[in-house]
């Protein structure tokens, strides 16, 4: 079957701050590739720091879900029309992470890690104007159609909307992976989460599902509160003004835990004052999740490491696409993962500034682009 050029709607960045919608062209899938019908795309505030900062002009967009349009060869596995999730953290599965299991880390692919680059490489699979475009993360999924690799899919058969699923590959994985596969929380613990957005209470229902005894949530707002226990937190916390090193709050929550600290703690604000907040909650021998990525340099008392304390900073859940998502999508059919509910409002191409607008101002836990 002979493949055609797609005209594609898509929204493209300069990376300094501005961004637009334009029509595009797509074309046909390489060696290993495939084309994909995105028909739906998560934002993030990853989106949203990459268009101030990137300093380059790219397709915006790593969190989607469509169908396979078209497949190049050497492909096996896939048939067009089949429901896929996108994947950013792509494995080659042949370099030294990749091989010790550390398939999120890629050490050739990945586009924040080693050698990674935030574009493909297939730079002219998508152009304007007869110029190539990078498509963010690899996969650009703020556009209709999206040219990937192969190994960039998961494809699924479950029943669930393609706005739901389209949130599994980052900010579901991310909190789900960071208590589950990073953490390992155990039942019967207790678990403190810092932050009530859209990757807190995916922390906090995967802690639900971990069989977490006791969960506190905590964040500035009421509302995120209350939301918050629909999804499984048993308590709620407002954050404290000018709480230095977070001490009052860790009184809190020692007043909830026999004094002694929560046996797990999860920061999912990205704000670096808040970095070693974790650890100021946890028990000794706890271990203190740095969930949010935060880049900036933050400065650690050493008093919060005693005694026996445990500080990780795990990648996007450490995933593995092919063996969690599915795992997530299970969850989500037996009732025990809550997706639906995540997606507070949807939006189309022409509107998405309305989508960035409530997603940065904290009105919405997971705004999500629909395609007609």
């Amino acid at each position: 079957m002979k493949h055609i050029e797609r005209q594609s709607k898509a929204i493209v960045s300069n990376g300094k701050g501005h961004y637009e919608l334009v029509t595009l062209q797509v074309a046909p899938p390489g060696k290993g590739e495939v084309r994909v019908k995105i028909l739906a795309s998560g934002l993030c505030h990853t989106d949203w720091d990459s268009i101030q900062n990137w300093n380059k002009t790219f397709v915006v967009g790593h969190e989607g879900a469509g169908i396979v349009d078209a497949i190049g060869d050497d492909v096996a596995g896939l048939s067009v029309g089949d429901k896929v999730i996108l994947n950013w953290c792509i494995p080659c599965g042949h370099c030294f992470a990749c091989q010790q299991g550390n398939v999120h880390i890629c050490e050739n692919n990945s586009p924040v890690c080693g050698n990674g680059l935030c574009g493909h490489a297939n730079d002219f699979a998508t152009t304007l104007s007869g110029k190539a475009v990078e498509r963010s993360f690899h996969l650009g999924t703020l556009s209709e159609y999206t040219v990937v690799k192969a190994a960039a899919i998961v494809k699924f058969t479950h029943e669930i909307p393609f706005s739901s699923a389209s949130i599994v590959g980052c900010g579901v994985m991310t909190g789900y992976g960071s208590v589950v596969n990073a953490a390992q929380v155990k039942a019967g613990s207790t678990v403190c989460v810092i932050g009530c957005g859209g990757v807190g209470l995916n922390v906090i229902q995967a802690a639900r599902i971990s069989g977490a005894r006791k969960i506190i949530a905590i964040d500035i707002n009421q509302d995120r509160l209350d939301q918050a226990k629909a999804f499984g937190a048993t308590h709620g916390l407002i954050s404290i003004n000018n709480d230095v090193d977070f001490a009052q709050m860790r009184a809190l929550v020692n007043g909830e835990t026999q004094g002694r600290g929560a046996d797990y703690a999860f920061e999912c604000t990205a704000i670096p004052a808040l970095g070693s907040a974790p650890l100021a909650l946890i028990r000794n021998a706890g271990v203190a999740v740095q969930v949010s990525g935060i880049e900036q340099r933050v400065d650690f008392n050493c008093e919060l490491f005693e005694w026996d304390k445990t500080y990780i900073n795990p990648l996007y859940g450490k995933c593995n696409p092919q063996a969690d998502f599915p795992i997530l999508l299970d969850l989500y059919n037996s009732g025990q993962l809550k997706l639906d509910e995540l997606v507070s409002k949807t939006y189309s191409l022409e509107n998405v500034a309305n989508g960035f607008n409530d997603m940065l101002n904290g009105r919405v836990a997971k705004a999500v682009v629909v395609f007609e």
